[in-house]
């Protein structure tokens, strides 16, 4: 299919010149023989960062994507903001979901929203407050039904420099089963591969002689030292065969992943369930003095962690996560502990030595 390069439209009120000359002020011209092979209606990452080369780094995009603008607006509450106008239509009739995963910083007081409207300026549906203000470089996804809607915003607080970037995507529906004894989660279909949201039972939940227990399901910002740490106390019967602590952790630098403390013991770093590379949320970062290229990925990620089970104690049991020694803050979410004992039906072979 055919890329264009979007015109990319700045519209801002005159009393906000100074912004709309570090935005991308020029309109993008139509590129050239672009020819690309993609799926019939084509994914769309939209760059939204304001800075003065951006006039300089055209961008491409469906021909589904009509028309990209900023504008300065006023809120509800008299306060300034920043509206992203996306005008989109429609590929085919086949596609009525859209997918659509803002990224931005998480800052408390610029958390952005995303506003729909169809063709008669009427607003179809607002999504609320996007992130959970935990302060850090994330991500957060909306399944918009498009029926009627041509025109997406994206509103923020302030001047909009908190935005980063768009990924728009086309959904199709098929039908979905699943084991009818086996607990029901919701998952939504994201690209490139990422897990769903760890679900966190209320109470403690056994099956197969595998106990799963919630540590604490609730957001915890955490740091790289102990005064900064996320602390968690639970307590065992009797000594398990295996233990397993997952969470969720927020913007980690992904060669740096938390460190768990046992009981007052190292135990080793958490290992990462990473999305695919081509995923937008990676981001890189140069320092003075090394050759190599460090990234970051904004979003949340799976963590898990292989307590030893000598670490353990019958009793009360302290586990301690710290974020990795090159990831100076962070946060983890959903955090929980399984621990594997003996079943009547378990697997296992008896080796004697010959």
């Amino acid at each position: 299919m055919l890329l264009r390069i979007l015109a990319l439209i700045w519209l801002v009120l005159a009393t906000s010149n100074a912004l709309a000359q570090e935005a991308l002020s020029n309109g993008l011209p139509q590129k050239e023989n672009a020819v690309v092979a993609e799926t019939a209606a084509g994914s769309a990452w939209i760059d939204l960062r304001q800075h003065p080369s951006a006039a300089s780094r055209p961008q491409t995009a469906p021909d589904w994507v009509e028309a990209v603008n900023m504008t300065s607006a006023t809120g509800p509450d008299g306060t300034p903001r920043t509206v992203f106008r996306i005008r989109v239509a429609h590929p085919t009739s086949d596609y009525q979901i859209m997918f659509f995963r803002l990224f931005f910083d998480d800052v408390a007081n610029a958390r952005p929203e995303l506003v729909a409207w169809d063709e008669s300026g009427s607003q179809v549906l607002r999504s609320g407050e996007l992130g959970s203000a935990i302060g850090l470089p994330t991500s957060d996804s909306v399944m918009i039904p498009m029926n009627g809607i041509s025109t997406l915003d994206i509103a923020v607080p302030g001047d909009g420099k908190t935005v980063r970037g768009a990924y728009l995507d086309w959904m199709s529906s098929s039908e979905v089963v699943h084991p009818v004894n086996a607990e029901h989660r919701d998952v939504i279909p994201e690209p490139f591969s990422s897990l769903p949201p760890l679900h966190s039972p209320e109470q403690d939940l056994e099956h197969f002689g595998t106990v799963t227990a919630t540590l604490a399901s609730e957001t915890i910002p955490i740091g790289s030292d102990f005064q900064h740490a996320g602390e968690f106390q639970f307590g065992i019967e009797a000594q398990p065969l295996l233990a397993l602590l997952t969470f969720e952790v927020a913007s980690p630098r992904i060669d740096s992943p938390p460190e768990v403390y046992v009981n007052g013991e190292d135990v080793g770093a958490a290992t990462l369930t990473l999305p695919e590379l081509a995923d937008p949320g990676y981001r890189g970062q140069m320092e003075a003095l090394l050759k190599e290229m460090h990234f970051q990925y904004t979003g949340w990620v799976r963590a898990q962690k292989l307590i030893p089970v000598s670490n353990l104690k019958v009793g009360n049991n302290a586990v301690i996560i710290l974020s990795g020694s090159a990831t100076s803050t962070s946060a983890i979410r959903g955090t929980q502990v399984q621990l594997k004992y003996l079943w009547e039906k378990s697997d296992y072979l008896l080796q004697t030595d010959h």
